[in-house]
């Protein structure tokens, strides 16, 4: 099987080498793309729409939101000459969900980031033996008589070739394209990797799904073991016996788990590193579904721009545009895509910040959303400062925790952790005491429009979330879990209530 992988890192070297090379002419690279992309635009309705004629008229072109191009992408093939292939849903964490067009260019950039990376692993990572991989697949879970659509799973990013060629290494849940509930596809998914004994590879997007995962199985490691009982080896029905499972025991072969590892991701990273302590943990980088921006490489050591696939644009806080190779370490900026399938100056809502260089490309770190901001009252939470508030609560260390804004009895704030190391009394005192050092939230405290903030501890809280997500329509896999929610729910209690959550059928 080595000589098979080393094989299929033969087959993505062409791609890979022509990338690397762009690294070292950063600004030329990204000149030639927008020259094409430039093109593009000028074929589509939408560039017609905007009245300029050459590529030096590029700082007319708007910078927009989705909501600015909305009306385009409801147009079909208004924004590129390339026929849509299908509109791809993102998670919709942080506000309305998006339908993002996809044409065939823009799934052949996620099919070159896929090439860089895996090539990039296979000749520096680790020595992969079986190449089995779990990418993860997020179902629609579909409504009855509701038609599938977009991306069944991740590996569908992928060209038709690439996807015929890791089919042997996929490990996959069975019927897991089929509608079923979210308690049934978890049980499925976690059967199957507890009989995945070579699995080698986890690709997933928020490391808190995996958390998940492993929790579903220690809470129910006797009914699984028990369904399992003639398909699990000896040794491994012996460790899934235990009190304190020791996962890398049961996947002895794992070495890469592949997934969000910075801003609100860090502290789940951390909690899953000590669940496999000999375990390559790679962040993804700057991946959405508006496009793949940065791609991680080990002898980087960070992660470098998709100079071939997006033409970057950064607006630093004075709100001057600076290019790639205008960027100054250190600094901060806001990230603006022009991609392949049809978004030009497209505000992505993330912030960067360039930490060192890899040959003449600057790395770029991400530190998170831009405009993550909850606002029931007036009180105008934004993420960065929740997140600094929950790390300076005495809270266990990597605990789970999030901050959702509760609408009934009246307005509020409700603090939902996994467990904590004081009474939920004590702790919500000290949370409120926090929240008040918010001008605005302190306000709406004195004023009566708001009620003191209260905390729900409870083992099962990141099981009832995904739930809560599901019935939001949102796919499992894609789901985030920042320390604050900006879309309020009516009562925590309703959440943590579900009678129809049922975690194992």
């Amino acid at each position: 099987m080595d000589w098979l992988i080393r094989g299929f890192g033969s087959l993505l070297a062409p791609t890979a080498n022509r990338f690397y090379k762009t690294l070292s002419q950063p600004q030329a690279t990204q000149q030639t793309l927008q020259n094409a992309l430039f093109q593009q635009l000028m074929q589509s309705e939408y560039g017609k729409s905007l009245g300029i004629k050459s590529v030096d008229d590029w700082p007319k072109i708007p910078i927009v939101t989705y909501e600015d191009l909305q009306p385009w992408i409801e147009d079909n093939n208004s924004l590129s000459a390339a026929p849509v292939l299908f509109y791809e849903k993102t998670s919709g964490s942080s506000g309305p969900a998006k339908q993002i067009p996809y044409t065939r260019a823009l799934r052949k950039s996620f099919n070159t980031l896929f090439c860089v990376w895996a090539h990039d692993l296979i000749v520096h990572g680790p020595r992969f033996e079986t190449g089995k991989v779990y990418m993860c697949i997020s179902p629609k879970l579909l409504a009855p008589g509701e038609t599938p659509a977009g991306l069944q799973d991740d590996s569908e990013y992928l060209d038709l070739w690439l996807r015929w060629l890791l089919k042997p290494f996929l490990v996959s849940p069975p019927d897991a394209h089929r509608h079923q509930t979210p308690e049934v596809f978890q049980a499925n998914l976690c059967k199957t990797l507890l009989l995945a004994e070579n699995l080698e590879t986890i690709s997933i997007w928020s490391p808190s799904f995996l958390k998940v995962q492993l929790d579903y199985i220690h809470t129910h490691r006797v009914v699984l073991r028990s369904q399992l009982t003639h398909q699990l080896s000896p040794a491994r029905s012996q460790v899934l016996s235990q009190a304190t499972i020791n996962w890398e025991a049961l996947w002895p072969k794992l070495k890469l788990i592949s997934c969000w590892d910075s801003a609100l991701a860090a502290d789940q990273v951390s909690a899953l590193q000590k669940h496999f302590p000999h375990t390559l943990i790679q962040g993804k980088g700057l991946l959405a579904t508006e496009a793949p921006m940065t791609v991680p490489l080990l002898g980087a050591n960070g992660c470098v721009p998709m100079l071939t696939e997006v033409f970057f644009e950064f607006e630093n806080e004075a709100g001057a545009i600076h290019l790639v190779h205008e960027l100054e370490l250190g600094h901060t900026y806001s990230v603006i895509i022009s991609q392949k399938g049809g978004l030009y100056r497209y505000r992505m809502g993330d912030r960067i910040q360039p930490t060192h260089y890899y040959q003449a490309t600057p790395c770029l770190r991400f530190l998170g959303r831009s405009h993550s901001t909850s606002d029931m009252v007036g009180e105008k939470l934004t993420l960065t400062f929740v997140s600094q508030t929950l790390t300076q609560l005495d809270l266990p260390d990597n605990a789970f925790k999030c901050l959702v804004p509760c609408l009934s009895p009246r307005p509020h704030y409700s603090l939902l952790i996994d467990h904590i190391s004081q009474c939920e009394t004590h702790t919500a005192q000290g949370l409120e005491q926090l929240l008040c050092q918010s001008f605005h939230y302190r306000q709406a405290r004195l004023l009566g429009q708001l009620q003191p903030a209260r905390v729900y501890a409870s083992s099962d809280i990141p099981q009832r979330l995904m739930h809560y997500h599901y019935q939001q329509g949102k796919r499992l896999g894609d789901v985030k879990y920042p320390h604050l929610l900006t879309t309020a729910i009516q009562t925590a209690e309703t959440l943590l209530s579900n009678t129809h959550y049922s975690p194992l059928r």
